[in-house]
């Protein structure tokens, strides 16, 4: 797997301070999206042990509230196999600060009625994520008054919440700034 950026200081991209991972290649090619040069899965440099040991080192203050997870397509089979030890390996270390997963997937009708049948990666994976942003981009819905997402049909989704109750829950905080 490749990747386009690591962000040790990230705040746009879910609450608090944060540590973002940039995954490159994605096949929705969204209209208005902002990260183009990640749909290509050749872009940027190879994701190692050395860059997971990166992003380890920077979760570690205390300063540091989570991790966020974009791309390009974090949920992109291959970048599924890529990231997924990195997210074991986060969860294991750093228990209490959250995961946050930006995807253009759906995760009712993608996610969890076909890749978590289809792929036992998908099905770990989900169990490290505490919050998923979904749906595509679709400029036409731009709103820059909406929270950690670009446009108003992206949902930030509870995942635990949802797999508990089996059923999407949405994220309980405030979804838009006034």
């Amino acid at each position: 797997m490749n990747y386009a950026d690591i962000k040790r200081i990230d705040v746009a991209n879910g609450p608090g301070i944060r540590v973002s991972l940039f995954v490159s290649g994605c096949n929705h090619h969204c209209k208005g999206c902002f990260n183009p040069e990640t749909w290509d899965f050749a872009y940027g440099k190879l994701f190692t042990e050395k860059e997971m040991d990166e992003i380890i080192e920077e979760l570690r203050p205390s300063h540091i509230k989570g991790f966020s997870l974009l791309g390009g397509e974090p949920f992109e089979y291959v970048n599924q196999q890529g990231v997924l030890p990195l997210l074991r390996r986060i969860k294991e270390e750093f228990p209490d600060k959250d995961v946050w997963c930006y995807t253009g997937f759906l995760f009712d009708k993608d996610i969890k009625e076909k890749m978590m049948v289809k792929w036992p990666e998908t099905r770990e994976m989900i169990k490290y994520i505490d919050i998923l942003v979904d749906g595509k981009f679709v400029e036409e819905l731009k709103d820059l008054k909406l929270r950690f997402r670009g446009s108003s049909n992206q949902r930030i989704i509870d995942v635990k919440k949802s797999l508990e109750n089996n059923e999407v829950v949405l994220w309980d905080q405030p979804l838009s700034i006034e």
